[in-house]
């Protein structure tokens, strides 16, 4: 029987976070930016997690601080939604290179 151990969480993680990033380099719209952000944050709340559960000498109680990447999510993710509907209602187009046009 295999045991999962923390190398495991990590290479879980850094696969989020590659994923998360290779989406934020590609997409030419807000959403897809978004999504991306999501997934490098998931793999940071993971990273804590996995460390406060196989390290016991961390200084930092990870699952406190997996709290506080989900509720930074949460804020960026309602914020960001409300910034595409406004780019989308004046321009009909959540593409990231024609929200320059915004410039007052």
């Amino acid at each position: 029987m295999v045991t999962i151990g923390l190398t495991h969480y990590l290479i879980v993680s850094a696969a989020l976070f590659c994923c998360g990033v290779f989406v934020m380099t590609t997409k030419r719209n807000a959403i897809g930016l978004l999504i991306g952000v999501e997934l490098v944050l998931n793999a940071a709340a993971l990273n804590f997690v996995a460390f406060d559960r196989y390290i016991e000498a961390a200084r930092i109680d990870g699952l406190i601080a997996a709290l506080f990447v989900i509720v930074l999510a949460a804020a960026e993710a309602a914020i960001a939604v409300a910034i595409c509907i406004n780019v989308y209602k004046n321009l009909a187009s959540v593409d990231v290179d024609r929200a320059n046009q915004l410039n007052g």
